[in-house]
Parts: C-alpha cells; structure tokens; sequence
C-alpha cells in the first residue's frame, strides 16, 4: 500500500478565546500549510478546529515546555498566538491549580508573580512567552502574517457619518485610550459629552461597555478601541467582531471607532450587516486624523 507523505509545511496557532484564532487557523489551511492547534484550556473549544487544523492538542496557559515539544514534534517552526486569554481567572479562587505551569512555564513566570516588584502587565507577560518560544526554536509571528486582510481600512465601516458632537467624544476617547495603552492598562474606553464612563482594565472590552451601559442609563455614549502607542503586531492587537457590536447594542451605545490598520476586523460582512441593522456607527480612523476632524 502506498502512504502518502505530508509534505505541507507545518504552522502553529496557540488558541485562546474568541473567534480570532479560528480565522486565523482557517487561512492557514486555505493558503496549504498543515495547521497544528495547541488550545488553552478554558478558553478554546475543539469542535471549533474541527475540519480545519491537522493536529489539536489540549495545554494548560503556562506549560509552555509541553506546547514547544507538541510544535517540534510535528515540525512546527512559526506560530501565532491568536485570542483572548482571559486574565481576570489568574485572580480567582483555585487558579493556582487550575494554571499550574511545567518546569519550563514556572522557571519563565516565576519573577513575574513573586515579589513585591513582580510585573504582570500584558506586555511583559507576552513578550515573555515570546522569547521563551524563541528559545525552543519556534518563533511567534504577527496573525496577520497568516492572515492578510485582517486589519481595518480607513474610512466609514458602517452607520452615518459623524456629527461634530460626536466626532470631539471620539478625539476625546482616542487620546483617553492612547495613554491607557501606553501604561499598558487597556485599549478600550466609553465617552459621553466629552467624560469618560468606563475605561477597559483587567475585564475586557465587553465587559468593559456593559458596565459604561451601567452607569449610562441613557445610553448614546461611544466606544474608541486603539491600539498601543508602541503596538507589538504578534499579540494583544485590538480585534473586533459581531460580540463587540452586541455587547454595544445591549449596553446602549451608539459608535464604534477604531484605529485603521492596526485593528483587525472579524467577519467584515456580519460585522457591516448587524451594524446597519442595529443603526450603530462604527469609523476607523488613522492617529492624527480623529483630533484633526474634531
């Protein structure tokens, strides 16, 4: 009988949460790699990978020695991290053994979680996994390398043009959030007349809009989601989809702006269809350009 040799070239994608790194997977396998999923548990679901990678595999979010053994052991040399991981677990009750780490995720976290100056901002966090990837000879690249045409273009993405009123809640929520990325606290923040409502911290961005539409019984209020001053293109760039507009239709807000070509745009034709069905204005602007048209 004859066998049939795979000589496809292997790539990794470290699913987390969300409907990123399925589209992330399914561009792999459209453009002819074999897709080895590594998916954190609690936070990916498997049958979502059905049909689509070649190899899945359940890890733990610190056993990074198993996830670079699982990687070469199908060849694996690039990978993405895709998805959200959601944080605010690492601060519940029974997390330490729910994410107990392996040898090689305990000796890379351990400055990082013990000691009055331990540093478990987001970007310390996965620019450590980063290198110790690198380390194991697997090197994590952009999801948009993988992915191309992710990222948000220019211009009005659904809805009305915006009225100057809500134009200066947008200048205004873009500078808000500008700094909030720069101290590398979140991405997100909710503005009405020029006040901030709600910023994004540890919770996410959905979270972050149902409590704006907590305290903004009168909803209208606008959502501005951009990237950090200093954007590392590998992990933790600002993605939207259909949940984001949900979580905006239940909360009561009104607009969406986001940063172009830095924010990735999940299911673009869903996304403009449920906006204009639910009249939400949703713009991507370039830096600069949100003050200038304030």
């Amino acid at each position: 009988m004859n066998h049939r040799v795979d000589d496809r070239p292997a790539v990794g994608v470290l699913a987390a949460w969300g409907r990123l790194p399925i589209v992330v997977a399914e561009s792999m396998r459209d453009a002819g790699y074999r897709v080895v999923c590594l998916g954190v548990r609690h936070h990916a679901v498997k049958a979502d990978y059905d049909g689509i990678a070649d190899a899945f595999h359940w890890i733990g979010p610190s056993q990074l020695g198993t996830a670079i053994r699982l990687y070469r052991r199908y060849g694996v040399e690039r990978a993405t991290m895709a998805g959200k991981f959601h944080k605010v677990t690492l601060y519940q009750p029974g997390a330490l053994i729910r994410y107990l780490p392996d040898w090689t995720g305990a000796k890379a976290f351990y400055s990082h979680f013990v000691g009055h100056s331990a540093d478990r901002k987001d970007d310390t966090l996965l620019g450590r996994i980063v290198e110790v990837f690198a380390t194991g000879g697997v090197t994590m690249e952009p999801a948009t390398d993988f992915a191309p045409g992710l990222l948000v273009e220019e211009g009005l993405v659904a809805g009305r043009p915006l009225s100057a009123a809500l134009q200066a809640d947008v200048a205004f929520g873009w500078d808000l959030a500008r700094e909030m990325g720069r101290l590398d606290v979140g991405q997100s923040v909710c503005v009405k007349g020029r006040a901030a409502i709600a910023i994004e911290a540890i919770e996410g961005t959905d979270l972050c809009i149902r409590r704006a539409g907590e305290l903004c019984r009168g909803g209208g209020f606008t959502v501005v989601k951009v990237a950090k001053p200093n954007q590392d293109m590998r992990f933790d760039v600002p993605t939207v989809g259909v949940q984001t507009l949900q979580s905006m239709k239940e909360a009561g807000a009104r607009v969406l702006a986001i940063e172009a070509g830095l924010t990735i745009l999940l299911d673009p034709a869903e996304f403009r269809a449920y906006a204009d069905r639910h009249r939400l204005t949703v713009v991507a602007q370039r830096r600069g350009a949100a003050a200038a048209a304030a």
